[in-house]
């Protein structure tokens, strides 16, 4: 009878008082959905700045989340990232490099002068070498969540977009993989053997790509009887992506590589093109509303006076040398200097990716991320702002934006 009584205590409290993780996620959504569009609304900018400047003034307030993620701020970040990763995975066809070796070649050099350029500059402002290499992996990729949501919001569609999806897949696909390496390379100095350690890394990305393999044969069959430009069949896909990320963070797989890797396996292993709506329909958009203002979010006064002028050093060596590298190598992959150098600026966001990579890093080595955490927290508060603004001028340099009637006319307005 004492045990029943506690019992339904116990669930009229849960009844009445909602729980903090479900207060976290609709304040999030009301805030970055209020300020996305009052931002639209009276300028020109995209909604995802509204959405991050939700985050900054909660930041600012002292309510910004609390690295490493945890609690409702992990799952939501490890949804919504990993969707638009399964996304940008699934349109990207490797084909195209192997018809444009050039553009492979950008891939590469743009992702290893960045990474040696922020090392080398770090170690100028007397930062470790391991800190320095785990913040220039960590600031490799760009972001796959501001350069596709802008380029969604704004309609935009052209060499340019379709190049900068294919650069950020592969630029974090390298990031992932090199700092597991890393990871691998410490847990040997730090006693274990490096063959325990390899056996360490062997199961785990054989786990990852299983997991990613079973995740695309699954969407595969799902597709053969559904249509998935339907928004319920979406929603299921949307759910099996879902449900094998949960699956990848309770295994201790990446939650980044393996949607990555699953969207990149399902689109290259058929000739179908593979067509949903973007984000999963309103399931996906409310999950990458609130990746930005968790994101946003992420940062303190203190942060930014530690890690300030390492940081500003950081993002103009990071942005230099893509640059170099891009318009560079533009002539060998078939692209005009315009295009080249709207490509360069559209690479420059720093954002949810290296976000996760430093949670990440914080629970695997917390003693090396300690030196980590100021510079690229700093870092993504600096570029969280103003990448999407820098993602819109790439876009419009490239002429990939349609006429304003016509954008306001896909919208519904």
């Amino acid at each position: 009878m004492i045990a029943l009584d506690s019992g339904a205590r116990l669930w009229a409290g849960l009844v009445v008082t909602p729980s903090s993780a479900l207060m976290f996620i609709v304040g999030v959504l009301l805030a970055g959905a209020l300020v996305g569009e009052f931002i639209a609304a009276t300028t020109r900018l995209p909604r995802v700045v509204g959405y991050t400047l939700a985050g900054f003034v909660a930041a600012a307030f002292g309510h910004g989340v609390t690295m490493p993620l945890s609690g409702a701020a992990q799952v939501v970040t490890d949804l919504a990232l990993g969707l638009l990763l399964f996304e940008i995975g699934a349109r990207v066809h490797l084909r195209w490099l192997r018809r444009n070796p050039g553009l492979a070649l950008t891939s590469v050099a743009e992702a290893l002068l960045s990474a040696v350029a922020v090392a080398a500059v770090l170690r100028l402002f007397d930062v470790g070498w391991q800190t320095a290499i785990a913040c220039a992996i960590i600031a490799m990729p760009a972001p796959a969540a501001v350069s596709g949501r802008v380029a969604l919001e704004l309609g935009a569609a052209g060499q340019v977009t379709q190049r900068a999806s294919v650069l950020t897949a592969l630029n974090t696909l390298y990031a992932v993989v090199a700092l597991t390496l890393m990871r691998t390379w410490w847990a040997a100095d730090d006693g274990r053997s490096l063959s325990q350690a390899l056996a360490g890394l062997s199961i785990s990305m054989l786990t990852t790509v299983g997991l990613a393999a079973l995740l695309a044969v699954a969407v595969f069959l799902a597709a053969r009887r559904l249509d998935l430009r339907n928004e319920s069949a979406a929603l299921l896909v949307f759910g099996l992506v879902a449900f094998a990320i949960v699956a990848a963070r309770a295994i201790g797989v990446s939650t980044l590589l393996m949607p990555l890797l699953a969207g990149l396996l399902l689109r290259n292993t058929s000739e179908r093109p593979w067509v949903w709506p973007r984000h999963f329909g309103t399931s996906g958009g409310a999950l990458v509303l609130m990746l930005f203002v968790i994101v946003g979010s992420a940062w303190s006064p203190k942060i930014l006076v530690a890690g300030g002028f390492a940081a500003l050093a950081l993002l103009a060596a990071r942005f230099i040398a893509k640059t170099v590298a891009i318009v560079a190598l533009t002539p060998m992959a078939k692209a005009s200097w315009r295009q080249g150098l709207a490509l360069s600026i559209s690479m420059t966001p720093l954002s949810a990716t290296a976000l996760v990579m430093l949670s990440e890093l914080m629970r695997a080595e917390p003693e090396l991320a300690a030196g980590a955490v100021p510079i690229i927290l700093a870092s993504i508060a600096v570029l969280e702002l103003a990448g999407p603004i820098a993602v819109q001028i790439a876009l419009r340099l490239a002429g990939e934006l349609p006429p304003p009637q016509r954008r306001q006319k896909k919208e519904g307005r």
